[in-house]
């Protein structure tokens, strides 16, 4: 089988009509069958490819009949196998990226000194500074004998480490090098204009030294930026592989080891599944925190609210809709929010009065420059996976918008620090209570958790501590609850509302007259907990809304630095939805329900 012959090679020029040229060089390229990269700029090209040895001649002389690179000379050598995959002709700004203006390698360039000539001055022990001018990786994989490298992971963050380079003494050159001399052409310049003198550049790179000079002086092999990775002193192929994740050279061993999976890990950066679950949670930890630092609602923002046109309100007008949807609010109101521009459609365009409304529609009603009120935003997540995320809920914090609040809920929290997922709540948590709550991270496992809690699958566990000693450790309450909201929400018992049924043990019994209990609600109905509480007439420490006596209180949410509601959500337990294999996620005790001193004990 033929070899592949790799040709690397790069002219500074004037040139011109750079469209045109990249279209003749993307036909030729692709007619004769070659792969790899041609570069094309104001400032001259640069190319690394490969193919035939017919066809690659073919190239080089129709750049050669470009004006301005009649002078083009290459770089050969050749390979067992295509170093490349694909063929791209770019224009780009610059053909090697240095960012810096009034680099002249054509009008001002920086002295060269050829391959047989550097290889003298070493085998006469000169003092001489070679300064390698690569990245950090292709340093790695090998260099000149005692040469300086300038410490870079990029060649753009050349000029800021040569400005921390001491100015050497002049009497000692130093020599810039690099693989194929391109970077040199720009990196002696910008040292002679920073005031370095005897500034001298390896005319043609390592390669061109090895070509002329092998090995003599240098240590290792020279890395390239093509499948082939390293090349010994020969122009031979090393065998090392490369690491297209994380950047590193490979040892042949290294290379065949179970662990490296091209595009994926090798040996050096692989991480177990454990390690790569440990990693991603700390990563969304710390997001989560740059999320509530500070709270999002803190800051003026129009907040948008949906409302989505059922078939029922079909070819209502926009008034008509939104009189219908929320009949406590004035149509006078209503009149004058849309006229006020704040009910847009789904292009946040603002919506006509009179224009009718189709099934399906999605409309946002507006408020503007909202500032919400604080909330607590220690989010602490318990657990996630590909499915789940699992957090301990701080208290107040309401889990999705509704009313006052927006951005600053739990739900808007997630959906920040794992976008672009859009965690979904799986259940409900009064914005008062604490602990365990549970997101999905897709619409499609949303679909297979929450029916788990409509259906009564999910076995829940709360703490709550009371005022008052029930007469009895373990008791139940059956009580049915309202199905619809009350004085401001607040849901009561109704004999002809929804079935509940909540159980109780009680865990401690304290001298200051309250209780902590062990509940376990059978049924999932709005603040279930909290109204058979208040309606045994044991109300739950903080409860700002079910009050002692039967009384309903003025406040739904408690603000930030007021005492809290002491019901915890300890513990959720339910078939994971991608295994069906039961799962428990458990919070950790707030400090009202820690194990009190035997003192404090009845």
């Amino acid at each position: 089988m033929p070899a592949v012959v790799n040709a690397a090679a790069y002219q500074f020029a004037a040139l011109d009509n750079l469209k045109a040229l990249r279209e003749r060089l993307v036909a030729a390229c692709r007619e004769w069958g070659l792969k790899g990269t041609v570069l094309v700029s104001t400032e001259g090209v640069n190319l690394f490819v490969a193919g035939g040895a017919a066809e690659v001649d073919r190239l080089l002389a129709l750049l050669r009949g470009v004006p301005g690179l009649e002078g083009l000379t290459a770089k050969v050598s050749e390979s067992r196998e295509q170093p490349f995959s694909r063929m791209l002709v770019k224009i780009k700004k610059e053909i090697i990226a240095f960012g810096v203006p009034g680099i002249d390698p054509v009008g001002r360039p920086a002295p060269r000194i050829t391959p047989r000539e550097l290889k003298r001055w070493l085998d006469e022990g000169r003092p001489v500074t070679l300064l390698d001018t690569r990245n950090d990786f292709e340093v790695g994989l090998g260099t000149f004998r005692g040469a300086v490298p300038i410490g870079i992971e990029h060649f753009r963050d050349f000029p800021a480490a040569a400005d921390r380079l001491p100015v050497p003494d002049p009497a000692v050159p130093v020599v810039t090098f690099c693989t194929g001399g391109i970077r040199c052409e720009k990196a002696a310049p910008y040292l002679i204009g920073r005031g370095f003198a005897n500034v001298f550049q390896l005319d043609g790179g390592i390669l061109k030294y090895f070509e002329e000079c092998g090995g003599a002086h240098f240590d290792g092999e020279c890395f390239v930026f093509d499948k082939r990775v390293g090349l010994a002193a020969g122009l031979d192929e090393s065998g090392h592989g490369l690491c297209f994740a994380c950047q590193s050279v490979l040892t042949p061993e290294e290379a065949a080891d179970p662990r490296t999976v091209e595009g994926v890990s090798c040996p050096r950066c692989f991480r177990s599944p454990d390690e790569e679950r440990a990693r991603a949670l700390a990563l969304h930890r710390t997001k989560l925190l740059g999320v509530t630092t500070p709270l999002p609602g803190s800051t003026p923002r129009d907040n948008y609210r949906p409302v989505r046109v059922a078939a029922r309100h079909a070819g209502l007008t926009v008034a008509e809709f939104f009189c219908d949807v929320f009949p406590h609010i004035p149509a006078e109101e209503w009149l004058a929010q849309i006229a006020a521009g704040n009910v847009v459609d789904a292009t946040h365009r603002p919506a006509s009065a009179a224009h009718r409304v189709a099934a399906g529609e999605t409309y946002f009603t507006v408020e503007r420059e909202q500032v919400e009120p604080d909330v607590n935003g220690a989010v602490e997540i318990l657990h996630e996976d590909d499915a789940l995320i699992v957090v301990n809920k701080p208290a107040p914090l309401p889990m999705h918008p509704s009313g006052r609040f927006h951005r600053n809920t739990l739900q808007w929290f997630l959906r920040e620090a794992y976008a672009p997922q859009m965690p979904r709540p799986a259940h409900r948590l009064d914005a008062n209570t604490s602990g365990v709550a549970v997101f999905t991270r897709t619409a499609a496992i949303a679909r297979l958790v929450q029916p788990q809690f409509e259906r009564g699958e999910v076995r829940k566990e709360y703490l709550a501590r009371v005022t008052g000693h029930p007469p009895e450790n373990v008791f139940r309450c059956d009580a049915p609850i309202a199905a619809t909201a009350g004085h401001l929400g607040a849901r009561v018992i109704d004999a002809a509302g929804a079935a509940a049924a909540t159980e109780f043990e009680v865990v401690a019994r304290y001298r200051d007259g309250t209780a902590l209990l062990r509940v376990t609600p059978l049924t999932g109905r709005t603040n279930q907990i909290r109204v058979h509480l208040w309606h045994l007439g044991f109300t739950i420490v903080g409860d700002p809304m079910y009050r002692a006596g039967g009384h309903l209180g003025d406040v739904q949410t408690l603000g930030v630095g007021e005492s809290p509601m002491n019901l915890h959500a300890r513990r959720l337990t339910f078939a994971h939805p991608l295994d069906g294999r039961p799962v428990a996620y458990e919070a950790p005790l707030p400090a009202w329900a820690e194990e009190p001193a035997a003192r404090d004990r009845v």
